[in-house]
C-alpha cells in the first residue's frame, strides 16, 4: 500500500508555470467562503509535518508556500478570520466555518522571516503555483498520530516523489535563518 502524504502530491507533483502571477485561495466554505488574493507566484513551497499547519483530512502532511506580505489581500469574508495560536511565530489565520488556515503572517520585525505570509496554495482553482520542491519537520508527524514504525516507509515515498524529507527546514531557509541571526549579532 502506498504512503499518503498529501492530495496535491499523491498522485504526482504539479509543475511550476513559468511567469505564473498569482490567483486566489479560497476556504472550503459552501456558503460566503474567505478568500485571499495573491499577485505573485510562491516561493519554497513544500509539505510540512508540523502539528501547528493546518492538513486537509487523513494527511499526513500540510503543503505550504511563502510569497511576499504585500502580494496578499484578504478579498472576501475577512471576518471569518480567526489567529489559531497568538503565542506562535507564525499567526495563522483559520476560517472560523471550516477551520482551513488561510494566511500564516509573522508580526515580529525582528524574525528572519518577516515580511513573508505562509499560504496553502491547494486552496486555489488556478494551477501553477510554485510545485512543492522539500518535506520539513517529518518527524512531527508522529505528534500528530502517525505510528513511528511507518516514518521508513514516509520517508521512502516522499523521496520517491522528489521531496526531500527534513526534520527541519530545507538547507537553503536554514541558511537564511542563520545569515539573520549572524546579522543580528
Amino acid at each position: 500500500m502506498t504512503v499518503q502524504i498529501h492530495p496535491a502530491v499523491d498522485n504526482g507533483i504539479a509543475p511550476t508555470l513559468a511567469g505564473f502571477a498569482g490567483g486566489k485561495l479560497v476556504c472550503a466554505c459552501v456558503d460566503h467562503p474567505v478568500e485571499v488574493t495573491i499577485t505573485s507566484q510562491t516561493a519554497h513551497n513544500h509539505v510540512c509535518g508540523c502539528s501547528k499547519c493546518w492538513k486537509p483530512d487523513g494527511s499526513l502532511f500540510s503543503q505550504v508556500a511563502v510569497v511576499s506580505r504585500d502580494a496578499v489581500t484578504i478579498t472576501a469574508n475577512a471576518d471569518k478570520l480567526k489567529i489559531v495560536d497568538t503565542n506562535t511565530s507564525i499567526q495563522r489565520h483559520a476560517c472560523t466555518g471550516c477551520g482551513v488556515h488561510m494566511i500564516g503572517r509573522i508580526e515580529n520585525t525582528a524574525h528572519p522571516f518577516f515580511g513573508l505570509d505562509f499560504v496553502h496554495t491547494e486552496r486555489s482553482p488556478e494551477s501553477g503555483w510554485s510545485a512543492p520542491v522539500f518535506a520539513a519537520f517529518v518527524s512531527s508527524i508522529i505528534e500528530s498520530g502517525a505510528a513511528p514504525d511507518q516514518m521508513g516507509a514516509v520517508r521512502d515515498r516522499l523521496v520517491e516523489l522528489g521531496l526531500p524529507p527534513y526534520d527541519c527546514l530545507s538547507p537553503v531557509l536554514m541558511d537564511v535563518i542563520a545569515t539573520h541571526a549572524a546579522k543580528s549579532k
